[in-house]
């Protein structure tokens, strides 16, 4: 299916298709897309000097406190790697899960980029405990170690799971009894706050972390993410490992405008907690498959579950999805702001003629 605008650019795509491969795959909200183009007219100061950044301290500050410092960014990895700069000196180092985003998935990023060295601890669930935080936290003063200056958690996990404020407040306390900072990586925060039913704020800055990132592409934007620095005594020189760092938007204001749309009302609230809702749709629609497990409790939007081999790649040419595990065959399925009670059905129902298939077959 394609169309053509007055400009010469062609749909390439087919909207039609579904996937459940990531909450990236989806499009901008229209809420968001309202936003940018009521911010386009005109010209405005670049490189955040414009009314829409400057507003969006205020907006932040209404869901986390007075003391917040917003900083919007391009991107997730360039996000975590300039508020873990700003947290360590160049013989710093990070603890974090071993399925850490930042570990994984960021192409040693945070290592080269940054500087600084990762601390790994692995985890049943993808989330760190104080308890599993002291396997690293150790050889202070030691000028052979790499010294432990921050810890890295996620929210919501990469395993979908979901930390309770008063897990956060745990790792935070002890964090800061040992003399180190905490870094929240937000990608999927919105979808956090959905699950756990309070405010940003409660498992943030009332628990005790010191910076975090707060994802937006997950939740329905164009493009950007924010650093948002809840304690400025324990950070430093942000604006400045922000250009270095290739993250400083000239144009600026349109980063803003959509955060400004996310969070000023309660969009973010209402697309995150629709994603968590079709993700608890279709876990309940797959659960009871006979050859289907669903290997953790679904917290957010994803979906994390083992099946037979063949299945998924036959339903992978029906739906995009990704392998997880690739030795253990888990996949994950991510649901979106836009995912629709239709394209969950759809894909249980696939999913069941992929197993019947592999049935006749056996």
């Amino acid at each position: 299916m394609t169309g053509q605008t007055a400009g010469g650019a062609i749909r390439r795509h087919d909207p039609r298709v579904r996937g459940f491969a990531s909450d990236n795959y989806a499009g901008v909200h229209p809420e968001v897309l309202a936003a940018l183009a009521l911010a386009n007219d005109g010209h405005q100061v670049a490189y955040g000097e414009d009314d829409y950044t400057t507003h969006l301290q205020e907006v932040f500050r209404a869901h986390f406190g007075p003391r917040a410092e917003v900083f919007p960014v391009f991107n997730g990895t360039g996000a975590n790697v300039t508020a873990l700069q700003s947290l360590t000196e160049r013989w710093g180092a990070v603890i974090c899960a071993e399925s850490a985003h930042i570990q994984v998935d960021e192409c040693g990023a945070p290592e080269r980029v940054g500087g600084l060295k990762l601390l790994t601890v692995p985890t049943p669930d993808g989330k760190l405990t104080p308890e599993l935080i002291d396997r690293q936290a150790y050889g202070f003063d030691d000028e052979h170690r790499a010294q432990p200056q921050v810890v890295s958690i996620t929210q919501t996990t990469e395993l979908g799971t979901c930390y309770t404020p008063e897990e956060i407040k745990a790792i935070c306390d002890h964090a800061h009894q040992l003399g180190m900072a905490v870094h929240l990586d937000g990608a999927r925060i919105s979808n956090a706050a959905a699950t756990l039913g309070v405010p940003l704020a409660e498992f943030t800055t009332d628990a005790g972390v010191d910076i975090l990132s707060f994802g937006g592409t997950k939740n329905g934007l164009l493009v950007g993410e924010c650093l948002v620095v809840l304690s400025p005594e324990r950070v430093r020189s942000i604006k400045y490992l922000r250009k270095m760092s290739m993250q400083l938007a000239s144009k600026m204001r349109f980063v803003s405008v959509q955060f400004e749309a996310l969070l000023a009302g309660d969009l973010w609230l209402r697309s995150a907690s629709h994603a968590n809702a079709m993700a608890r749709r279709l876990e309940q629609a797959v659960k009871d498959v006979e050859g289907v497990t669903v290997m953790r409790p679904v917290q957010s939007n994803a979906v994390f579950a083992t099946l037979p081999r063949e299945v998924s790649e036959r339903l992978q040419k029906r739906y995009r999805f990704y392998f997880w595990n690739e030795a253990t065959g888990e996949v994950r399925w991510m649901c979106s702001f836009d995912t629709t009670e239709e394209d969950v059905d759809g894909f249980a129902a696939a999913l069941v003629e992929e197993m019947r298939g592999s049935a006749t077959i056996a």
